[in-house]
């Protein structure tokens, strides 16, 4: 197993207590709240056959992200024509779905320490189900956030959506920011769910800063780092280029290594950005 700290200026550790126990070096360090994961390339090996095809059916160049430009597309039915394509792909390519070596045995190790688990994928519903009813029958991920979440990663909405699920929440104070996280909760919202609306009320929005993302691409270290998360790559001769990056905490190369990790305590370099997703919106004012 490999650590890569970021070199970032003004980084500080981010930092869990172990979960066989803190000792007086890791008294003051906060507890583990929750664990969220990828799917593909993450929970199961990559597919990435399936992007190719995609963007083929869909007569786009790999520049071009996929969901982005089914949500440009002028009409609804032109974007539901779109959307089933690639539906129809993930449901071929499901079938041969294979699970990532120490899956089974990290899923038990969090049950058995009860540490809360999520998913936020841009996979839609039916592989991720089967995924789970495949290899993690009887192991409990909840919420799961697919494709219908909008906005997708990067955007960090499903992971604050996912915390505030948990009761992990932190309230906004003063005017311009409460225009801020209101804004996030809308966009949060259009996924079709009206429970997430009753997140804007209070002042309040989900607080990942308990949380780990465990990724294997770009848009999940990025969502975790904007959302506050921890961010864990799952490092393949694809993403490699990953693990030096600004928004990448730790690496490791098999799911059970984090076993490890979690067993002794999380240290990894992170930036507390959070302000980014109030920065964001203000700047759309």
């Amino acid at each position: 197993m490999r650590r890569f700290l970021s070199t970032m200026t003004q980084a500080r550790p981010k930092r869990f207590a172990p979960l066989k126990g803190a000792t007086a070096e890791h008294h003051d360090w906060p507890k583990l709240k929750g664990v969220i994961f990828d799917v593909d390339g993450t929970l199961c090996q990559p597919q990435n056959h399936m992007f190719a095809q995609m963007r083929s059916v869909l007569q786009i160049p790999k520049s071009v992200d996929i969901l982005e430009h089914i949500y440009s597309l002028p009409t609804a039915s032109e974007q539901e024509s779109a959307m089933e394509s690639i539906r129809a792909i993930e449901r071929v390519s499901m079938a041969q779905q294979v699970a990532q070596p120490g899956l089974a045995e990290l899923m038990a190790y969090l049950d058995r320490h009860r540490v809360p688990k999520g998913i936020c994928t841009r996979n839609f519903e039916q592989p991720v189900t089967h995924l789970l009813t495949k290899f993690l029958a009887g192991s409990v991920f909840h919420p799961v956030v697919t494709r219908d979440f909008r906005p997708p990663k990067p955007d960090p909405a499903g992971l604050l959506f996912i915390a505030r699920s948990w009761g992990l929440t932190r309230r906004i104070e003063g005017e311009k920011d409460e225009s801020a996280v209101k804004e996030v909760v809308r966009e949060s919202a259009r996924s079709g769910e009206g429970e997430k609306e009753g997140a804007v009320g209070s002042g309040e929005v989900g607080d990942a800063s308990g949380l780990i993302m465990v990724g294997d691409s770009i848009d999940d270290m990025t969502a975790g780092r904007r959302a506050g998360a921890a961010t864990v790559l799952l490092v393949n001769d694809a993403n490699r280029h990953l693990a030096e990056h600004e928004h990448t905490d730790l690496v490791i190369e098999r799911l059970d290594e984090l076993m490890h990790v979690l067993e002794h305590g999380f240290v990894g370099s992170y930036l507390d950005d959070f302000t980014s997703i109030k920065t964001k919106y203000l700047s759309q004012e």
